[in-house]
């Protein structure tokens, strides 16, 4: 099989899994093989499916559907990568096993203020962004994928909350947006920048950095 149709089914499994956990089929296999059993199977393929992509990918051709924006990460990337670190360095009451911080005096703070979905954001810039700036089919669906997993990982997860939170997800989101920015904008909270921290952002900034200089030796071509 040609790597373009490869890739676009190994992209299909990789969103398949994740996406299996917002539907009954979740309960119905933790039922059956356990918990634990669920979440190996669930790594499983997932990383299976993540490599079969990789795979792919630098297998297929180059096939240009418009100019790229070559500078486009550039402008993007620092900003994927504040919301990133600021995803895995705070609570967030809408993380895995963190549900309890929703029913605090304050439940949405620092980076939460901004949008409840700093992560799925940050994966979205540098997905769209890498789209944009490859402009080739490969990379659409590639980098869509993503895209795509991390926009629609953002309604599943709001649906999930709502239906087994009830108040507590009304509470969290009537102060809280899953766009960036949303509820600063209407009213509804405010950016207190000292809850994010300088650390955060500089720790960010020296990443991208980082990936700047090491791109061509990790990925085989220059940022931009």
């Amino acid at each position: 099989m040609d790597p373009i149709p490869q890739l676009a089914l190994a992209t299909l499994a990789f969103l398949g899994a994740h996406f299996v956990s917002s539907t009954p089929l979740r309960a119905a296999l933790a039922g059956a093989i356990g918990e634990r059993g669920y979440l190996g199977v669930f790594s499983l393929v997932a990383v299976a499916a993540l490599g079969w992509m990789i795979w792919a990918y630098v297998r297929a051709p180059l096939q240009p559907l418009w100019p790229g924006l070559r500078l486009l990460p550039a402008i993007v990337m620092p900003f994927s990568l504040v919301l990133a670190a600021c995803a895995y360095s705070a609570r967030n009451p809408t993380a895995i096993g963190q549900a309890r911080a929703m029913k605090s005096d304050e439940p949405a703070r620092g980076i939460i203020r901004v949008t409840r979905h700093p992560l799925m954001w940050g994966i979205m810039l540098w997905g769209g962004a890498h789209v944009l700036a490859r402009g080739d089919l490969a990379s659409l669906v590639f980098f869509g994928g993503f895209f795509v997993l991390a926009a629609l990982g953002t309604v599943l997860i709001d649906a999930r909350k709502a239906r087994d939170l009830d108040e507590a997800w009304k509470r969290f989101a009537a102060v809280t947006s899953n766009v960036p920015f949303g509820a600063i904008a209407t009213g509804r909270n405010r950016l207190v920048f000292s809850e994010i921290g300088w650390k955060r952002v500089g720790a960010a900034l020296v990443v991208y950095l980082l990936l700047v200089y090491a791109h061509p030796y990790l990925f085989g071509a220059r940022a931009y």
